[in-house]
């Protein structure tokens, strides 16, 4: 039942989508930040669980504050630009939040950093992708008295959802 609201609010399925892939870049770049040469059974599971969940958290918090300032309405790069803002930002909060009692001098900053970096790297790769391929039209040919193409957005749900989600209210 849940499921099927989501399935029809497009605006829930928004953030689901940012919240879980927000997550699961943290999870992949918190592994990577274990190092390369631990076994499988030495990477640090527990604590990417516990990182991504506060990405997943922190995503859902930070696109509520951009729906609240009416800010989701972007074309294509001034959305990736803020979306890599807010990847960066939910990473960074995550690894604090994971860390306890936080100690600014005692913190792992070189750590939280690089898996930032990392994190916001696979948001960049993510947004690049999802934006596919649209090829121009040819001025003056037959593609030029079309209807325009659907604006290309950074997120895997589809163009029409999207727009949907995003749109000023």
């Amino acid at each position: 039942m849940w499921f099927e609201n989501l399935r029809r609010n497009p605006v829930l399925l928004d953030f689901a989508e940012r919240a879980g892939w927000s997550a699961g870049q943290v999870f992949f770049a918190t592994l990577l930040a274990g190092g390369t040469s631990a076994s499988v059974a030495n990477l640090p599971w527990k604590y990417a669980v516990t990182v991504s969940f506060s990405a997943a958290l922190a995503s859902i918090l930070l696109t509520a504050l951009q729906y609240l300032t009416r800010t989701t309405n972007l074309s294509f790069w001034p959305d990736v630009f803020v979306r890599l803002g807010k990847t960066f930002l939910a990473s960074l909060l995550a690894s604090i939040a994971a860390a306890g009692v936080f100690n600014v001098v005692e913190f792992d900053w070189t750590t939280a950093l690089n898996v930032a970096f990392v994190t916001t790297l696979t948001a960049l790769g993510k947004g690049l992708l999802a934006r596919g391929n649209e090829p121009a039209p040819v001025a003056g040919g037959p593609e030029s008295t079309a209807a325009p193409a659907e604006a290309s957005s950074p997120s895997t749900l589809s163009a029409k959802v999207y727009r949907r989600a995003t749109r000023r209210r």
